[in-house]
């Protein structure tokens, strides 16, 4: 099948999302292209990408000056600490900001390399090669870089800074778990809840594809959703506004990932799959969504074996636990919880309709039970 291209364009950036099967191929005449003055090459390999692609990149990339890392990444390890090692990691290579630095791996990786190259110097060069399914469809798409505080919560420090290219490359996908095919899955499931009825309904036909790794469904899903999210993104590049419906479910997933300090036994994907379902039933209760909508969207999570991500949130004091953590999301600005709800399959509501205050939230999750 023939590679697809999508292009960012606003008034200040430019750059391609390459997508297909073994696009990678095309990464060194792409870097010609983008990056014409690169002579140094940094490359930050996430440990669990197998050996024989980090083989093929290196080998495609011989004729540059050539230094790489494999970097075992954990929510835990994207941190300033880490990106304080590779500040001082390209400054003893006395990079330029016209050389490349190249994150190959998951949506971590992605975001912690976008950060240091968006900090290099204000700015080197970075091109994204994502490596997992949530990554392709989510983490590598809009130019939102950063780690986390260890003590205050997930992403809170960061820039906005797009690439200069992204290779999305479906043969990586082939040696991923079950799990993680789920954890990109959430991202694009919501991003049909957003945004795209035909594209929801497509899904309810088509997801099993998906888990069995079908190329050509694998590619036309990875299509679908960065699309639906450059289309926020190209109205609201910098998180103001708009942007901020791409963060439905992820107000009560975050909050579940740092309670449970980020665990590996949930992936990020699994916690929003929770999330979406939490904050579906939250727009039920506040009137703004029906019980209908509701029923379609955990119709689709069971038909896929999913309602085990929001079983567990049956119990009231499960959810009411969750409360302590939403506090500091990037959302929020000032004592209440900005929530984006959902008013029917394709729409949610605008950011600010919604804030609730936490004395508020802790009355209306009494009422998640009857639903």
């Amino acid at each position: 099948m023939k590679s697809q291209e999508i292009r960012f364009n606003n008034l200040d950036h430019k750059y391609s999302i390459l997508i297909g099967s073994n696009t990678l191929k095309d990464l060194s005449k792409k870097i010609k292209l983008v990056c014409p003055k690169t002579k140094k090459i940094v490359i930050v390999f996430d440990s669990q990408v197998p050996s024989k692609f980090k083989k093929e990149i290196s080998k495609n990339l011989k004729n540059y000056n050539l230094f790489s890392y494999n970097f075992k990444s954990s929510e835990k390890v994207k941190s300033l600490k880490s990106a304080t090692f590779f500040l001082n990691e390209l400054m003893s290579k006395n990079l330029s900001r016209s050389d490349l630095l190249i994150g190959v791996g998951g949506g971590i990786t992605g975001d912690l390399t976008g950060f240091v190259a968006s900090i290099f110097k204000r700015g080197m060069n970075f091109i994204s090669v994502p490596t997992t399914l949530l990554s392709q469809v989510d983490a590598a798409v809009g130019g939102k870089t950063g780690v986390n505080s260890s003590k205050y919560g997930k992403n809170l420090i960061g820039s906005f800074s797009q690439p200069k290219l992204v290779i999305v490359d479906t043969l990586f996908l082939k040696s991923l778990k079950k799990k993680e095919i789920i954890s990109g899955y959430a991202e694009i499931l919501k991003h049909a809840v957003i945004s795209d009825k035909k594209f929801f309904d497509w899904l309810k036909l088509n997801s099993k594809k998906i888990f069995l790794k079908s190329s050509k469904e694998l590619i036309y899903a990875i299509k679908k959703s960065c699309r639906i999210k450059l289309s926020f993104v190209n109205k609201d590049t910098n998180e103001k506004n708009l942007r901020m419906i791409l963060n439905f479910g992820h107000t009560f997933a975050h909050a579940i990932e740092i309670k449970n300090n980020y665990s590996k036994n949930i992936t990020h994907g699994e916690a929003v799959l929770s999330g979406m379902i939490l904050a579906a039933k939250l727009s039920v209760i506040k009137k703004v969504c029906s019980k209908k909508t509701l029923d379609d969207l955990v119709k689709i999570y069971v038909s896929n074996n999913l309602n085990y991500t929001f079983e567990k949130y049956k119990d009231i004091k499960k959810v009411q636990s969750l409360i302590p953590y939403l506090k500091n999301d990037k959302k929020n600005n000032d004592e209440k919880i900005n929530f984006i709800l959902l008013n029917r399959i394709g729409k949610t509501t605008k950011p600010d309709k919604h804030k609730i205050s936490i004395h508020q939230l802790k009355k209306d999750v009494k009422y998640f039970i009857r639903y």
